[in-house]
């Protein structure tokens, strides 16, 4: 298939056209990134956006591993002397991998079969028979007793016509019609069914996590996603037994009706055995396999972009910048670490308390933090969610409380902040770049502190999988998770902006364009020469080349810049376009950038279309570089929800059924959100409680995102199971 034949292919299965996905192509292979085509060359892809992209460009990666297997496929086929012109021809009108394999089974390389060892005594002539049912007289033991072969292990004619019934039994699993219509069989009417593995399975399992699929059946069409992933877990931990049960007789039928095409010849019922023995030993193992195997893949993908939303809207959360930040990483034996960090995230003092037990310091922890406080200047806490959160919120609590009442605490408040990753993220070589002088303990703290000021710039310095926003990530295909995530990753940053002067290596390393080695020099290269002062003198920095700035520029901001376009999107290949807008509008660049309103005022009533022509610009980098004069330096984060902060304390034997309050999501999975209201354990908002008008969800991202703030309802309070409902109002 020709690069325009594939073009074409993808053009019709997304619903765009050839040429959007010929040029998007030709871009991608030249290196170009998702974040710099979709912001910076949509004249050139017809505006298509990110989503679109990754589609087009995973879809062209599917396409041409398609091909390459074929091309495998063909050469194979033919350095064995069996490809015809015939086969050839259907080879290359197949579009699906797993129709391809099919026509590649009776010609890929295996290890010994029953068939194959039926063949070497001779008995593929008797097979042909069976298979062509044309004999229509005789009785088959006296035609098998012809092929009766002591020297080659056939002592007796029941042998000769087993021997070829095995023959004919590897053919039957071999047809790709057969094959096929057994897959639509079992997605169709196959159920999955569970069962414990054994008698004493449930040691296994104490704490009844899988205790639903202990005797679990259900139609394959109507499992879901995290149903699948659960019941791969259980039986890869020995606790369930899991299968796909189809009506076998109907089955059977089906295949009669393809394969028996004279029920007059005289092997019919040797046929009807080969076909059940091809289903019993060859076809239900295989497509049973390869059905559990596109189950978990299917449900892999989706739990993969479950997961991908989450993370997408957690490092999109807003900052609480030009904060002084106090974080605390809780804990009993070891002792609740303590940071303080300044607003730019620059670490200003740590200690340690033991207000929890075994210790139970809590006046002496007060006095600590007090101190702390009062020398910095605090103004927010961050307590980390994990082991002894609840008890340390509590210290904190009564802290403000008390430092309120004498008149000290006023605007200081606290939240507590999803620690999941710190403690990965401490123990890395990022980590100790940045504080070798500290203890890994004391480095996970300062980054609780840190996803307050700036949660993006701080959590990609961690491996997305370790943020703890998804469910079942272990359990799927890793390199697909990772390549998402990455995308995900790469989207964020870009999206928002980097500030040249003030980021880690770690977070430019995710700006389009460069990577790691590169994003270490800028830091080197700002270490000792100085801050920049304009977008141009990145081409000064060993290794970045023309290129790597085309890619990169327009996603790096530098507010102190001489030139105030530098602290915007708009690409520095515009910028001779925007002093001619400018021109057009009798305005110079420096009264737009000092007071945007000027500009609203001279485009009322001017044709966009017809200014984009004059400047010798597309209409949608007009309306980028307009957007970004009209609002220069903006945060897109601006218009997401800011975190809850808290004052009082709650407990779960606080909750009464009923009670309306605030909670912020945590997790969002098919079933439902997880959402923490303030007590020890986070509360489930059931997909079924989460719309107000009580219609069926279909979308559950669509409801709610991580780090939304949602106002809630009590619907029950198990305190001994550590469990809360919750209904959306």
């Amino acid at each position: 298939m020709t690069e325009k034949e594939m073009a074409g292919w993808v053009a019709r299965e997304l619903s765009i056209g050839v040429g959007q996905v010929s040029s998007l192509a030709e871009l991608l292979d030249g290196g170009a990134t998702v974040p710099f085509i979709a912001r910076y060359r949509q004249e050139r892809t017809g505006g298509l956006d990110e989503q679109q992209i990754r589609s087009v460009r995973d879809r062209l990666e599917s396409i041409r591993a398609l091909e390459h297997r074929r091309a495998f496929i063909l050469e194979s086929i033919e350095s064995q002397g069996k490809l015809t012109d015939e086969l050839r021809t259907t080879i290359l009108a197949c579009n699906e991998l797993t129709q391809l394999e099919d026509l590649y089974l009776p010609y890929k390389p295996r290890k010994m079969t029953r068939a194959d060892k039926a063949i070497e005594a001779g008995l593929e002539p008797l097979a042909d028979l069976i298979w062509a049912q044309e004999v229509t007289r005789g009785t088959p033991e006296s035609i098998a007793q012809s092929y009766v072969n002591e020297e080659k292990g056939i002592a007796t004619f029941e042998e000769a016509l087993h021997g070829a019934r095995d023959i004919v039994a590897q053919w039957v699993s071999q047809v790709p019609e057969v094959r096929e219509m057994l897959r639509k069989q079992l997605r169709t009417h196959g159920k999955v069914v569970s069962k414990l593995s054994s008698e004493t399975a449930k040691g296994k399992d104490p704490k009844k996590v899988f205790e639903t699929y202990y005797d679990f059946q259900t139609n394959v069409k109507h499992l879901k996603p995290y149903q699948v992933l659960a019941l791969d877990r259980g039986e890869r931990e020995g606790v369930l037994r899991v299968r796909v049960e189809v009506w076998e007789e109907r089955t059977l039928e089906e295949v009669d009706t393809l394969v028996i095409q004279n029920e007059k010849n005289i092997f019919v019922e040797d046929l009807e055995k080969a076909i059940s023995d091809a289903w019993k030993r060859l076809l239900y193992p295989s497509l049973e396999r390869e059905l559990r195997s596109e189950l978990t893949d299917t449900s892999g993908e989706h739990a993969i972009g479950m997961f991908a939303e989450n993370l997408k809207n957690l490092l999109l959360q807003p900052p609480l910048s030009s904060r002084v930040v106090m974080g605390i990483d809780p804990a009993y034996r070891t002792g609740c670490k303590v940071a303080v960090v300044g607003p730019t995230g620059n670490y200003l003092d740590g200690t340690t308390i033991w207000p929890t037990p075994p210790r139970n310091q809590v006046e002496e922890a007060k006095q600590i933090l007090a101190k702390l406080i009062d020398t910095h200047g605090v103004d927010l806490i961050a307590i980390g969610n994990g082991t002894a959160s609840r008890e340390t919120e509590q210290v904190v609590a009564e802290l403000v409380q008390n430092l309120k009442e004498k008149g000290k605490g006023d605007g200081l408040s606290w939240l507590i902040v999803n620690e999941a990753g710190a403690s990965v993220y401490s123990a890395s070589e990022i980590a100790r770049e940045e504080f070798p002088d500290l203890e890994a303990a004391q480095r996970g703290n300062i980054s609780i502190a840190r996803r307050v000021l700036d949660p993006l710039a701080e959590l990609v310095k961690m491996d997305p999988k370790s943020i703890g926003v998804g469910l079942y990530q272990h359990d799927v295909n890793q390199v697909k998770l990772a390549k998402k995530l990455d995308d995900v990753v790469e989207s964020c940053v870009n999206h928002v902006g980097v500030q040249l002067n003030s980021a880690s290596a770690a977070l430019l390393n995710h700006v389009s364009g460069l990577g790691r080695l590169i994003s270490k020099e800028i830091v080197r290269h700002r270490e000792t020469i100085g801050r920049f002062t304009n977008r141009e003198q990145l081409l000064e920095v060993a290794g970045l080349g023309p290129f790597r700035f085309e890619q990169a520029a327009g996603f790096l901001r530098i507010p102190e810049s001489e030139n105030s376009l530098d602290n915007t999107a708009i690409h520095p290949e515009s910028y001779r376009s925007v002093e001619a807008l400018c021109r057009q509008l009798d305005l110079s660049v420096e009264q737009v950038t000092r007071d945007s309103s000027i500009l609203t005022k001279r485009l009322q009533g001017v044709d966009r279309e017809q200014l984009a022509g004059s400047i010798g610009v597309g209409r949608p980098t007009l309306e980028l570089i307009l957007e970004n004069l009209l609002k220069p330096g903006r945060d897109p984060r601006e218009e997401m929800d800011p975190p809850a902060l808290r004052e009082d304390i709650l407990t779960m034997e606080d909750l009464v059924v009923g009670q309306k309050l605030k909670g912020t999501v945590r997790n969002v999975v098919d079933f439902g959100a997880f959402v923490d209201i303030g007590v020890k354990a986070d509360g489930l908002l059931h997909v079924s409680k989460m719309r107000r008008d009580g219609r069926r969800v279909q979308n559950v991202h669509d409801e709610v995102r991580v780090g939304e703030v949602i106002e809630v309802s009590i619907e029950s309070v198990d305190i001994q199971r550590q469990r809360i409902g919750l209904k959306r109002v």
